[in-house]
C-alpha cells in the first residue's frame, strides 16, 4: 500500500513540475517576443531620427573595441628554469 502512495505522490510532483516548466516556457517566449519587438522599434525610431537630423546622427564616431586583456604567449617562448 505504501508503494502506491509513493507512486501517487511522485506522479503528482511530476505533473506539478511539468506545469511549472510549461509556464516558464510560455513566459520565456513572451519575453523573447517583447525583446525583439523592442529592438525593431528602437531601430525604426533611430532611423527616423537620423532622417530628421542627419548631422546629429553622424556626429558620434563609433567607439573602438577595448584592447584584449590577455595576450597570446606561445609555449616555445616559455623556458624552464635550470636548477
Amino acid at each position: 500500500m505504501a508503494l502506491w502512495i509513493v507512486a501517487g505522490v511522485a506522479l503528482l510532483l511530476a505533473l506539478a513540475a511539468f506545469g511549472a516548466s510549461r509556464r516558464a516556457s510560455r513566459k520565456l517566449d513572451a519575453l523573447s517576443q517583447s525583446y525583439w519587438e523592442l529592438r525593431y522599434d528602437y531601430t525604426r525610431l533611430r532611423s527616423q531620427v537620423a532622417r530628421l537630423d542627419p548631422e546629429q546622427a553622424g556626429a558620434e564616431p563609433p567607439e573602438p573595441p577595448p584592447p584584449p586583456s590577455v595576450s597570446f604567449v606561445p609555449l616555445s617562448k616559455i623556458r624552464k628554469k635550470e636548477p
